[in-house]
């Protein structure tokens, strides 16, 4: 007589099990090629929600089918993790490689760019204001000399140059800058408050003066 083998159903898969699957998943290189406060965001919120769904599982021991679906949800979730990763390290790459000078050779004065910046903020195009604002810094420095007039340079050079002269001012020029390419390469939507930020900011270098040069010369 023929013998029958039933294969027995695949057991449950409990809250540490799927903990353990998502921590493996996690540990993969792929997810740690961004920065790591949005690798740490993205972790937090999946251990978050992990322990929402099972803190309403009815136990270890209840039918598999309840796990299963779990464990499907899970898997799901981690595929749209590593879609998100993909996209932001593409992004990151490409926000890179398509930096351009902040000013060309053009004949413009910075009064020129204030009043384009401010036609755009009155339109609402805070990304176009954001960036006629930064040329109205980088300008007004190329006018009084103290950085070196220059086209094609970037805002950050302009930032480590404009700081290295006017260092009182060094953490507020990185951080405009910060703005700017936020906006203008990192895909954020400018504001208002985004804006005045440069205007402040553009208002308090108009009035700074450079740090006097120290000679090494002696007498």
């Amino acid at each position: 007589m023929a013998t029958v083998i039933f294969n027995a159903p695949a057991p449950p898969v409990g809250r540490d099990a799927a903990r353990e699957l998502a921590r493996r998943e996690l540990d993969k290189p792929i997810y740690h090629r961004d920065e790591p406060s949005f690798l740490d965001r993205i972790i937090n919120k999946i251990n978050d929600w992990l322990s929402r769904l099972f803190d309403h599982t009815p136990g270890e021991h209840a039918g598999s089918g309840w796990g299963w679906t779990a464990l499907v949800v899970l898997v799901v979730v981690l595929i749209l993790v590593a879609a998100a990763v993909w996209w932001r390290v593409g992004n990151l790459r490409r926000s890179a490689a398509e930096r351009t000078g902040l000013l060309d050779d053009a004949h413009t004065t910075a009064e020129d760019h204030r009043t384009t910046a401010e036609r755009h903020a009155a339109a609402g195009e805070w990304p176009e204001a954001i960036r006629e604002r930064l040329r109205a810094i980088a300008r007004d420095l190329e006018e009084r000399v103290i950085v070196e007039p220059r086209p094609g340079r970037t805002a950050d050079e302009l930032a480590a140059e404009a700081g290295a002269a006017l260092p009182d001012h060094a953490e507020e020029l990185a951080a405009g800058v910060r703005t700017f390419d936020d906006v203008w390469y990192g895909g954020r939507q400018g504001d208002a408050e985004g804006y005045q930020r440069l205007v402040d900011l553009d208002r308090r270098v108009r009035a700074a003066r450079p740090a006097p040069l120290v000679s090494g010369s002696t007498t």
